[in-house]
């Protein structure tokens, strides 16, 4: 019997993201394109309450390969919701052949990012984390540099404890199995990690897949990863 070929969803939530926006879909455009032929791509990002040119920016250089849609919820979790319903919808296949690659609006992946998730799909690995680095500390005080790598500690053999919406790979049967995003306005990668554990969804957290996050002092989400970035420097150096 012949298996269907893997159709990938990449889901981005975006608010006020216009000046880092396009270097994040052009990294996604570059890893869409080292993909086997057979399989299919498609790009969701989910505009939330943005009052800048985000959404037509996302619209011009999405052009052909994905869709936009706004909301006005003020909660990523919920715009992460949104994103991977409407990429649900798009989709006529079996769930367990469609994967849901997450990542933020100021981030950048590698070429290789979706491929490596590919692979781990291919060994029926229903869920990964990945781990993030920083692209600039140019905001931040001279110390706070080698206490974010001081303290995001990775072991040896490349696992780790760190769960990013911004860095995180989903099939899509073990997401609706664990019930998806929660509604939250923060933490709802860690919420969504912890139900995919208790649902006995086969997880890895692995450091080869690695995405660049902005290191800008103020982020879009409360209590979220800028707001850790900037609590080093209260820290004496």
């Amino acid at each position: 019997m012949s298996v269907s070929p893997w159709h990938i969803c990449v889901l981005i939530p975006a608010c006020n993201e216009s000046e880092l926006l396009p270097r994040c879909l052009r990294s996604i455009i570059a890893a869409r394109s080292k993909l086997p032929l057979q399989v299919t791509c498609d790009v969701v990002v989910a505009v939330d309450s943005s009052t800048d040119g985000t959404r037509e920016l996302a619209e011009n250089l999405l052009y052909g390969i994905g869709t936009v849609v706004s909301t006005e919820a003020k909660s990523v979790g919920q715009t992460r919701a949104l994103a991977t319903e409407i990429a649900l919808t798009r989709y006529e296949g079996s769930m367990k052949r469609c994967w849901l690659a997450n990542t933020d609006a100021d981030c950048s992946v590698p070429d290789s990012w979706l491929k490596d998730q590919l692979a781990l799909a291919e060994q029926n690995v229903e869920a990964v984390a990945g781990i993030v680095d920083v692209d600039s500390f140019h905001e931040h005080q001279p110390h706070v540099k080698a206490r974010f790598y001081a303290t995001y500690l990775i072991p040896e053999d490349g696992s780790h404890s760190h769960v990013h919406g911004a860095n995180l790979g989903i099939r899509a049967d073990a997401y609706l199995r664990a019930g998806g995003w929660a509604a939250l306005t923060t933490a709802e990668d860690h919420d969504l990690w912890n139900r995919l554990r208790a649902a006995g969804s086969t997880i890895l957290s692995i450091a080869k897949l690695r995405v660049w996050t902005s290191g800008r002092r103020v982020g879009r989400a409360p209590h979220g990863f800028a707001d850790a970035l900037a609590a080093h420097n209260e820290a004496a150096a």
